[in-house]
C-alpha cells in the first residue's frame, strides 16, 4: 500500500504542474493577445490590384511553360535520358493538360459573360 500511496501523491503532483503550466500558457496568451489588439498598427502601403488582363497573360504565360516543359521531359525521355522516368514524364503531362482545360474554361466563361453583356438591351 506504501506504493499506491506514492504514486497518487506523484499523479496527483502532476495535475498540480499541469494546472499551473495551463494558467501560465493562458496568461502569456492573454497578453499577447493584449499587446496584438493595444499595439499601434503598421502602416499598410497600398498595393496595386493587377488587371485582369494581367492575370490572364499570367495564367496563360504559366500554362505555355507547363507544356514547354512537358514537349522537354517527353523529348528527353523518348531520346533515352536516364535522368528522365516516365512518371515524371506522366505527371508533367496531367499537370499541362488539367492547367490547359482550366484555362479553356476560364476563357469559354469570359466569351459567355461578354454575349451576355453585349445582348442586354439598354
Amino acid at each position: 500500500m506504501v506504493q499506491r500511496a506514492d504514486i497518487n501523491s506523484v499523479l496527483s503532483e502532476i495535475r498540480t504542474l499541469r494546472t499551473q503550466m495551463m494558467q501560465n500558457q493562458r496568461v502569456e496568451q492573454d497578453q499577447s493577445i493584449r499587446g496584438r489588439v493595444d499595439a499601434p498598427r503598421p502602416v499598410q502601403e497600398t498595393q496595386e490590384t493587377p488587371s485582369f488582363s494581367d492575370m490572364l497573360g499570367k495564367a496563360v504565360n504559366n500554362v505555355n511553360e507547363l507544356q514547354g516543359q512537358t514537349g522537354e521531359l517527353r523529348t528527353a525521355y523518348e531520346m533515352g535520358d536516364p535522368n528522365v522516368d516516365i512518371t515524371r514524364v506522366m505527371i508533367a503531362a496531367q499537370k499541362s493538360s488539367v492547367s490547359f482545360e482550366a484555362l479553356t474554361q476560364v476563357r469559354n466563361r469570359v466569351v459567355r459573360a461578354y454575349e451576355d453583356i453585349m445582348n442586354m438591351p439598354i
